[in-house]
């Protein structure tokens, strides 16, 4: 009787860590899912961004040659 109790344990046991597995593989995989669209969200802000700070350098560094 005892030994049945502990099959049925172990197959409990074995039964809740997958269920967890599952769904932590789940929970990974829409993380990466966000993280993949919010790359794709933010990419022409970023673009932008440096389209500005390379110009802001280009003056700069025409404005250094006219006064330097």
């Amino acid at each position: 009787m005892l030994l049945i109790v502990w099959i049925v344990v172990a197959v409990l046991a074995v039964l809740v860590l997958g269920v967890l597995g599952y769904g932590l593989l789940g929970a990974a995989g829409r993380l990466n899912r966000e993280l993949r669209a919010l790359e794709r969200d933010v990419q022409p802000l970023l673009s932008e961004a440096q389209a500005t700070a390379k110009r802001a350098a280009e003056q700069r560094a025409a404005r250094s040659a006219t006064t330097g």
